[in-house]
Order: structure tokens, then C-alpha cells, then sequence
């Protein structure tokens, strides 16, 4: 297919007698990035959904996080997930453990 275009380009070119073919303008490739809006005008306002964006998630968060939630009783204390049969070398509560007094 572009072997024939470039074919009719050529022919096109010698019986002109222009050394150079020109592209006609219907065959100009335009591209749709390219089009006739105002790119700063675009630019704000993507700003402005992106702060309008931000301002609601936080917004959001912040209705999230100021809710209650429920709280779950203790648990009983088994014995039975609590054993040591020799003693830390640094006490009897786990290294990481809340110190129980």
C-alpha cells in the first residue's frame, strides 16, 4: 500500500516537471492532540478538579476517622496461650509484652 503512494507520488512528480513532490493537502496528517484548545485553559482545569479532588477525600477521611467504632471485650486469659517453661532472660513478660503490675 505505501509502495503505490509513493509510486503515484513519484509519477505525479515527473509529469509536473517538479523535482520535489509535494503532499497534497488532503493527504496531511493532522493529529488530534493538535486541535485548536487553549492548553493553559486546560491545565487549570485539571488543577481545579485535582484540588476539588483532594479536598474531598479529605473530607471524607476525616467523617471515616471522627466515627465510633466498636470496642470488643477482653478476651478470657487462657492459660494455655500464655506458657513458659523457662523464664526470659530479661524477666517473665515477653520482650515486646505490656508489663502487667
Amino acid at each position: 500500500m505505501a509502495s503505490a503512494i509513493v509510486r503515484s507520488g513519484i509519477r505525479s512528480a515527473i509529469r509536473s516537471g517538479v523535482s520535489t513532490p509535494r503532499a497534497s493537502p488532503a493527504s496531511k496528517r493532522t493529529f488530534a492532540s493538535h486541535g485548536h484548545h487553549d492548553e493553559a485553559a486546560e491545565a487549570s482545569k485539571w488543577e481545579k478538579i485535582t484540588y476539588l479532588g483532594i479536598a474531598t477525600c479529605t473530607i471524607l477521611a476525616v467523617v471515616n476517622l471522627s466515627k465510633g467504632h466498636p470496642h470488643h471485650e477482653e478476651p478470657p486469659a487462657y492459660p494455655y496461650l500464655h506458657i513458659r517453661n523457662k523464664e526470659f532472660p530479661w524477666g517473665p513478660d515477653g520482650l515486646f509484652e505490656v508489663k502487667h503490675h
